[in-house]
């Protein structure tokens, strides 16, 4: 019997093999997380790439889902009433809140949420934001984005309504299922992040979506893990030779 099938190694040997079955899956795993990066990359390079579409009553029907960071036009009028902030934003170091106000788009009886930007956290109450309201007509340029249902690993997920509790005016997530429940008009299941204008003087201020599309780490922790599991083959079984050739070598010389 091979030295790393015998009984003195064989409990050793199985874990051996397990583990280097382990590191080749952690591995493969990375490889896969590389190919939905690469995915997703491409995804999004071809929203925004794309040329822009306008939100209007012969677009509603698209699959505004599979169009994240498309860029978008939309015509209406903005209901603030209805509108609800977003919480812990930041603008340059500043704590703060963003404006979420559905747009009722012109001539249809929809509305598209949309996060206007960033106020400064003094001015949250309603009573103080309204002076960010925005009346009349006007178009809104922005990018298309998908909505949350929870938060980001370690966030805070919004809470439930209270008893009596009619509405929530501040969350923590854009979570359209659950906003849209308390809008009067039906809400379209994206909403738009509005682009900033050429100067901003004054808040709401505004920034571009911010994305990392390089294609990470990934299979540089691939070569890691395959690197580890060939160490882990070949060094396994020369070292139970050389540890059976050592024990042959003490055991003759005791027997001479």
């Amino acid at each position: 019997m091979p030295p790393l099938f015998s009984r003195h190694w064989f409990l050793t040997t199985l874990l051996a093999l397990a583990a280097v079955s382990v590191l080749i899956r952690l591995g493969i795993w990375q490889l896969d997380r590389l190919s939905q990066r690469r995915a997703f990359n491409a995804s999004v390079i071809a929203q925004q790439t794309a040329a822009p579409l306008a939100l209007d009553s012969s677009t509603l029907s698209e699959d505004w889902g599979h169009m994240e960071y498309r860029a978008v036009t939309a015509t209406g009028t903005y209901d603030h009433a209805q509108q609800v902030i977003l919480r812990n934003q930041v603008w340059q170091t500043r704590p703060g809140m963003h404006l979420l106000t559905p747009l009722v788009i012109s001539g249809t009886n929809q509305a598209v949420l949309v996060d206007r930007g960033w106020i400064p956290s003094e001015d949250s109450a309603p009573d103080r934001r309204s002076k960010y309201d925005e009346p009349g007509i006007l178009t809104v340029r922005g990018v298309i984005r998908r909505p949350q249902t929870k938060p980001d690993l370690g966030g805070v997920p919004d809470p439930p309504l209270a008893p009596g509790q009619t509405r929530l005016d501040a969350w923590n997530i854009v979570n359209l299922e659950r906003i849209s429940q308390q809008v009067s008009i039906p809400l379209l299941a994206v909403y738009v992040q509005q682009s900033p204008e050429s100067t901003q003087a004054t808040p709401p201020y505004r920034a571009e979506p911010q994305l990392d599309l390089t294609e990470g780490p990934h299979f540089g922790y691939a070569l890691q893990w395959f690197t580890f599991a060939a160490i882990l083959a070949v060094g396994y079984p020369v070292y139970v030779r050389r540890q059976s050739s050592n024990a042959k070598r003490q055991t003759s010389d005791q027997g001479n």
